[in-house]
């Protein structure tokens, strides 16, 4: 039966958010045939109390023990994303402003799509999946839905329409309707071909100056702070651009302390789940009190809300920001929330001490490197924030009690996921609670 093979079948993607716990129940909501051979599905998930759903591009009649093999989800059946000859479809589907049964694919006004081409599955995700077509197009397929338009979508869309300048630019997206409203299925942007992202570039800045015996940071070969200043820049201008399409508004005082409740609880259920964490709750509930003691009315707007050096690309000519879907796993309408541009700012700070640190783990010569660890870390922060300043970012006096209070919700957020999921590299928020930062 179907629905037992894709039950086996799904438990072990990696796109699964339910993995270790037992799949109860897994129908399929929705079945569309989109060409021959190949269907769209929408499976709901049940686990204990979690209702979730899925989306999965059905190949039939494939050759499951060969080319496909990879792919094979069991006699017959395999995940159709990796199949070049049915994923046309999607490109043909959107090109035309195409409706197939609840299933609506559009292109934006004003572009072309060129349908020639043959898509190849991207290798390095975790939560969605990304045809790569020629060398034109990218298009993800977000696995997990959640009802509603996706931020991503909403927000290239947009900023796409006021011709931004450090987006992809969108060509296309797929959506149909769950739960009574228009949810998105996939989003088709520019491929960036010629592009690198920020944490290869930061992890080979880092590198560069391990080897070299140059003793400063700034006199190395691979110094990075030109291009985090850059970076600042494009990060202000990012800023802009939202404040300038989506609506904004002013976190009255009384907001802003409850916000700091909020994440005093959050830090004291933190110190529970890791009691390692409990010797720098002082630090933390020291940032947090010097906000609440000083709590003026905060801007706040739509904003990245995952931002760090794997969400921008480095073309040769300019830096472009990716991924504007928000934190993953939170509900929808967080992440569309209205919130300080701070809140990226200091997770970009924070993945400036990843990229310093995290090569530390393990390394024969940590010791004598710390030091060059934290001289880099300091010239980049500084250097993206000078950068931020100079692209017209909001950098006053004040706001350094709340971008310390920031980057230390984000340090505590950090110390859970590392120890669920990488205690090897649970020093690096640690270090963020050390004395002098």
């Amino acid at each position: 039966m179907l629905t037992e093979l894709l039950a086996g079948w799904i438990a072990h993607q990696r796109w699964f958010a339910g993995k270790g716990r037992p799949i109860d129940e897994l129908d399929v909501e929705s079945d569309v045939e989109l060409a021959p051979r190949l269907r769209h599905l929408i499976l709901r998930v049940r686990q204990g109390d979690d209702l979730d759903r899925y989306q999965l591009l059905l190949g039939t009649g494939g050759d499951t023990s060969g080319r496909f093999s990879h792919a094979r989800i069991g006699e017959g059946y395999y995940d159709a994303a990796h199949d070049a000859d049915l994923t046309c479809v999607l490109l043909d589907g959107m090109a035309e402003d195409r409706d197939t049964g609840p299933l609506r694919m559009r292109h934006m006004p004003g572009t072309d799509i060129d349908t020639s081409l043959r898509s190849l599955v991207l290798g390095a995700e975790q939560s969605n999946t990304s045809l790569v077509y020629g060398e034109t197009y990218i298009c993800k397929l977000f696995r997990r839905l959640i009802p509603g338009v996706n931020p991503e979508l909403e927000i290239v869309r947009a900023l796409a329409a006021r011709d931004a300048q450090h987006i992809a630019r969108p060509y296309g997206w797929i959506e149909t309707d769950l739960d009574g409203v228009p949810t998105t299925l996939a989003i088709t942007q520019e491929f960036l071909s010629t592009a690198n992202d920020g944490w290869s570039l930061a992890l080979a800045s880092v590198r560069d100056l391990y080897a070299s015996l140059t003793p400063s940071a700034s006199e190395a070969g691979g110094d990075f702070s030109s291009e985090s200043y850059r970076l600042g820049v494009a990060t202000a201008e990012v800023h802009s651009e939202l404040a300038a399409t989506f609506p904004t508004s002013v976190m009255e005082a009384h907001e802003v302390k409850q916000l700091i409740e909020d994440q005093r609880r959050r830090l004291a259920q933190m110190v529970e789940e890791v009691p390692e964490l409990g010797r720098h709750a002082h630090v933390v509930q020291d940032a947090y009190q010097r906000v609440a003691d000083t709590a003026y009315e905060i801007p706040v707007q739509r904003v990245h809300g995952d931002y760090h050096l794997g969400q921008v690309m480095r073309t040769p000519t300019d830096w472009i920001v990716l991924d504007f879907e928000g934190e993953p796993g939170q509900p929808l309408e967080e992440r569309r929330a209205l919130s300080s541009p701070l809140r990226d700012v200091a997770g970009m700070l924070r993945s400036f001490d990843y990229a310093a640190r995290h090569l530390l783990a393990g390394h024969p010569r940590a010791e004598e490197l710390y030091p060059r660890a934290v001289e880099w870390a300091e010239l980049n922060r500084s250097s993206f924030l000078a950068g931020y300043s100079a692209g017209g970012g909001r950098l006053q006096a004040q706001d350094a009690v709340l971008l310390r209070a920031l980057e230390m919700m984000k340090a505590v957020y950090e110390v859970g996921y590392e120890a669920r999921n990488r205690p090897t590299w649970l020093p690096i928020p640690m270090a963020a609670f050390q004395a002098g930062r």
